[in-house]
């Protein structure tokens, strides 16, 4: 498939101390889209960094024409700029990465392609380039996401991810954290929703510090464990809990934002509905 013929597709980047790779990333991203689809949006999401993160987005703006920045004021966590920047999206196909670097994202021609006929389409670090105690303990905690919750893929945390605008809604995180990915997968698994998972490439990081520590697998672990007792255990069937339905919140400042693109239409696939016993919630 062609870019003429591809669905517009916005990409979100959720940055938070990343200025050492933003402007890499950001000039990686506008040229990989631009060679592949014919209109996109690049959001990157400053997750109230304390370094030179906005600033070098700001001076990256000139020769980045499809790129907007969107700030957060204080730190909320990764989850949180995601939701930002999904509810900033203007396209029909939504996708997020991380601001590091780690993956080649010619390889979203192809997701899109897979989105086509699906309404998520993730992917998999085929040959992680992560040190073997971070792919141990991934390998672990996908067993156990696998498990407790049906997430249904392989590496739940791979920041490749592809998703209709429509079904969306339905998905919205409401983690700040890094459970975030674990969450949205359930939640398709929740609404029967058909995923597809490809493998993708991983490249070492390009630069700065990852921010997931060993102090991030007890939380995650904890939250994991939460999740499972809330949705599974005590749940009485398989539906998505209020807060998923609330009224979305403003989207903070748009900052430097550079609107060229026209906003598509979103006719083509149904809406997400909430189960009957919810929709006063929404």
């Amino acid at each position: 498939m062609d870019a003429a013929n591809r669905a517009g597709l916005s990409l979100v980047i959720p940055a938070f101390n990343e200025a050492a790779v933003i402007a890499r990333a950001i000039a990686e991203a506008e040229t990989a889209l631009a060679a592949h689809f014919e209109a996109f949006e690049l959001l990157v999401v400053d997750d109230g960094s304390s370094d030179d993160t906005a600033a070098e987005v700001r001076n990256a703006l000139p020769g980045a024409p499809h790129t907007r920045l969107l700030r957060h004021e204080g730190n909320r966590g990764y989850g949180a700029a995601l939701r930002t920047g999904f509810e900033a999206a203007r396209f029909e196909l939504v996708a997020f990465t991380d601001a590091d670097c780690q993956f080649d994202l010619t390889d979203l021609a192809r997701l899109v392609d897979l989105a086509t006929e699906v309404p998520v389409a993730v992917g998999y670090r085929a040959d992680r380039k992560d040190p073997w105690r971070r792919r141990f303990l991934s390998w672990g905690y996908n067993v156990m996401a696998r498990a407790l919750l049906g997430t249904r893929v392989r590496d739940v945390d791979c920041a490749l991810k592809i998703f209709r605008r429509t079904v969306l809604a339905g998905l919205m995180p409401e983690s700040r954290g890094f459970f975030v990915n674990t969450e949205m997968m359930t939640r398709a698994r929740q609404l029967n929703l058909p995923v597809t998972e490809i493998p993708v490439t991983h490249r070492p990081r390009a630069g700065g510090e990852s921010k997931v520590s060993l102090r991030e697998v007890p939380r995650t672990a904890r939250k994991l464990f939460s999740f499972w007792w809330r949705e599974v255990v005590r749940g009485t069937s398989p539906v998505l809990t209020p807060a998923v339905f609330q009224t979305k919140v403003p989207v903070p400042q748009v900052v430097d934002a550079l609107e060229r693109v026209p906003a598509p239409s979103l006719s083509r696939d149904p809406q997400v509905v909430p189960p009957a016993r919810h929709r006063a919630a929404a």
